[in-house]
């Protein structure tokens, strides 16, 4: 069996690679991806501490759907966004798109 902390510094590892593409990068499309990342990063801490605390009851994975949910809209939203910023601006960037008025 796998230790705990093995999931948690990959998992922290995640957050951290997902941290600096939010904070580094300047296209739309990798903000997002690096959000995904920081989200699946709390799901495996999510199903780890599940697995490792009461492995009987379905708490963990519950809420690991739940975030699965959260990340899919999120992933809906911001591309319909970035699209929008796009065909009315021609760039992906996200310090050109202050406000998405015409």
């Amino acid at each position: 069996m796998i230790p705990l902390w093995i999931y948690l510094v990959m998992a922290a590892a995640l957050f951290s690679i997902g941290t600096f593409g939010v904070l580094a990068r300047r296209n739309g499309v990798a903000v997002l991806m690096s959000v995904e990342l920081m989200l699946n990063a709390a799901n495996i801490n999510l199903v780890a501490f599940w697995r490792y605390t009461n492995p009987t009851e379905i708490n963990g994975m519950a809420f690991a759907a739940f975030v699965f949910v959260i990340a899919a809209a999120e992933a809906a939203v911001g591309l319909a966004i970035i699209i929008t910023v796009y065909r009315n601006r021609h760039s992906v960037i996200p310090e050109e798109a202050r406000t998405l008025k015409g």
